[in-house]
């Protein structure tokens, strides 16, 4: 095949969920609505942890950068796809995939790391209660959060820019609605094995610790609660840490599900279909799954409601 060199300006043609001309239009509906829901919801739940005094504390500002990012990474990948549809033109440039591909790897990435914050925040909560207030004061919250941004952000650079040592040939199609890094090295006509190992020791370091993480501090917590005397100790314990889990739940089970059916099924057009479940779901159900299970939540959701309401 013929390669096209690195400094000429690329289109790579994204084919999207379906070349239906009749789905599409369902298509952009379904996710037009998806992503004004995961909006709105993840913009709820950061006011009414700002609204709320007594909300101001470690879980929620962890929770309320989880929101953040789950609307950052949606904004990158729907909106593209939605102009596309409506344009019928499923090009985007090389820079932009590239781009698009650097914001997903961050946010990905990201979100491994909250998610693992997280848990190390419950299991400080539960299993050393007096030392809760001095282990987890405000700059140790700030200073955790922003090593997780750091390490993503320079996670997702680091994949960009071996690709752009990469060479490509000439008919750039990708058989999603959004740009991957794994998904452009695979249009590399030059040898990529090198970005293939740092994609996978990076993937099983960075989803992997955090997740080993999540597995210890739930052993932990799980270990502490059953010890409580009380049932109603159990209860506030279990109640406290049970969203995060749900949460935990559905983002690392829709992710397995996808590799796993990556490497089952070989059509790209279902691993698509399937690559919805971890990159659009978890967003749009994070908020569901907080203000449902989450008392303080729920409080702090009525009184931003019924503030705006009694607006003239």
């Amino acid at each position: 095949m013929e390669v096209k060199n690195r400094s000429v300006v690329l289109d790579i043609f994204l084919h999207g969920l379906t070349d239906d001309t009749e789905l599409q239009p369902v298509i952009f509906g379904l996710f037009l609505c998806i992503y004004l829901i995961t909006i709105f919801g993840n913009l709820l739940i950061m006011l009414a942890i700002n609204y709320d005094s007594h909300l101001h504390t470690p879980m929620y500002f962890f929770l309320c950068n989880l929101s953040f990012n789950d609307m950052y990474l949606i904004t990158i990948t729907v909106p593209k796809m939605l102009v596309n549809i409506q344009t019928q033109d499923q090009r985007i440039t090389f820079a932009g995939c590239l781009s698009q591909g650097c914001f997903v790897a961050v946010c990905t990435i990201f979100e491994c790391f909250l998610l693992g914050v997280m848990a190390y925040d419950c299991y400080i909560a539960i299993c050393y209660p007096l030392r809760y207030t001095v282990l987890m004061n405000s700059c140790s919250c700030v200073i955790l959060v922003l090593i997780s941004l750091v390490v993503s952000i320079v996670n997702g650079l680091l994949h960009s820019l071996l690709v752009l040592h990469l060479s490509f040939c000439i008919d750039l199609e990708i058989f999603h609605f959004f740009c991957e890094i794994a998904q452009i090295i695979k249009l590399a006509c030059s040898d990529s094995l090198i970005n293939n190992i740092l994609i996978f020791v990076t993937a099983s370091v960075f989803a992997g610790v955090p997740l080993f993480g999540i597995i210890f501090s739930y052993v932990h917590i799980v270990s502490t609660v059953l010890k409580m005397p009380s049932s109603e100790g159990k209860y506030k314990a279990f109640s406290t840490c049970g969203s995060h889990l749900s949460v935990v739940s559905l983002f690392y089970g829709t992710g397995f599900g996808v590799y796993i059916t990556s490497r089952v099924i070989d059509s790209p057009k279902k691993i698509a279909v399937a690559s919805v479940m971890y990159s659009i779901i978890p967003p749009m159900m994070n908020p569901f799954i907080y203000s449902m299970r989450n008392r303080d939540i729920k409080e702090a959701l009525k009184k931003v409601i019924g503030r705006r309401a009694s607006f003239p």
